[in-house]
């Protein structure tokens, strides 16, 4: 059965630009550092919590990191810059070590590795 309203749409990535966009992992790694920022001052049932949402938190930077890595980036990418694949597997790394550390440190070296896997996904954004 063709589907009249259901045409092909091409793109070098699972969907047409435009949807992906490295802010999703920064915004889920603010909140892990939010966090870690104010762990310190939980007791109880708070800090367990914290702990669970820290956690949760820290999936899913990976999750949007490997989204970027695996589905917008491509040969050419790699190409330009060659530390593209380490810089990825460093960041997505860090997010697991900011699932076991407290320390805002660690959230915030996360931010940082995000930061710079964003300033070369605008790059190609804009090439």
């Amino acid at each position: 059965m063709k589907l009249p309203f259901i045409k092909p749409v091409y793109a070098h990535c699972d969907l047409p630009c435009g949807v992906y966009d490295p802010a999703q992992a920064r915004v889920e790694a603010q909140s892990v550092k939010a966090i870690m920022d104010k762990m310190a001052n939980f007791e109880g049932d708070d800090r367990i919590r914290a702990l669970f949402i820290k956690e949760e938190r820290a999936e899913l930077v990976k999750h949007h990191l490997w989204v970027l890595w695996t589905d917008y980036f491509k040969p050419e990418h790699l190409e330009k810059y060659p530390d593209l694949h380490d810089k990825f597997w460093k960041a997505t790394k860090q997010a697991g070590e900011c699932k076991h550390h407290s320390e805002p440190a660690e959230g915030q070296k996360l931010l940082d590795m995000i930061d710079e896997i964003a300033e070369i996904f605008w790059a190609t954004k804009k090439a």
